[in-house]
């Protein structure tokens, strides 16, 4: 199995881009093959500008169409997921995500933010065609310490992190199974 993990923050490093560490760790540790991808993977110009033939462009859609799975990770900003990554997203073709799971990852100052992923961003992720994106995790800013070091998460969001990845493991198996029937 082969899962993206899309970290959107403009930062780096960022609490975001931890947790997808930790995922990629966590993936890694049963097998499953994991390829990061960063906002910083991409040009500033080749996003605002709309470039479709950028090179960071073309190489994340093959890598998205050889994948299982995406996992994206994303602070969240005045009630919503970064521009940075919403920009990205606008240059996907609308089915670059069919046949996927998705899991939507978020960080922010608060937990009054914590409705932003099911407002903002599953709908985009939804609308380039996921086969299923899952309950995603949100975690405050005091649930992440040294995220610019080694990362350091509450037991609380550990305990939220196993249970999401656990689920997208599951999913991955469930697909992997239904591809198989379909042979």
């Amino acid at each position: 199995m082969r899962v993206i993990t899309l970290a959107g923050s403009p930062r780096f490093p960022s609490r975001s881009t931890a947790l997808l560490t930790l995922c990629q760790h966590a993936l890694e540790q049963r097998n499953i093959e994991v390829i990061p991808w960063n906002i910083h993977n991409f040009r500033p110009e080749d996003l605002i500008g709309a470039r479709f033939d950028s090179p960071a462009l073309l190489a994340l859609k093959e890598d998205l169409a050889a994948a299982d799975g995406l996992i994206v990770a994303t602070p969240i900003y005045k009630a919503s997921f970064s521009g940075a990554l919403k920009t990205l997203l606008d240059l996907l073709p609308e089915r670059a995500l069919e046949h996927k799971v998705v899991l939507p990852l978020a960080t922010g100052g608060t937990l009054a933010h914590m409705l932003a992923v099911d407002y903002a961003l599953k709908p985009v992720l939804n609308a380039l065609k996921a086969q299923e994106v899952l309950h995603g995790v949100f975690a405050d800013d005091s649930q992440i310490a040294h995220y610019d070091r080694t990362p350091e998460i509450s037991d609380l969001l550990s305990g939220r992190l196993d249970d999401a990845l656990a689920t997208f493991y599951y999913a991955l198996q469930q697909r992997e199974a239904r591809l198989a029937q379909a042979v």
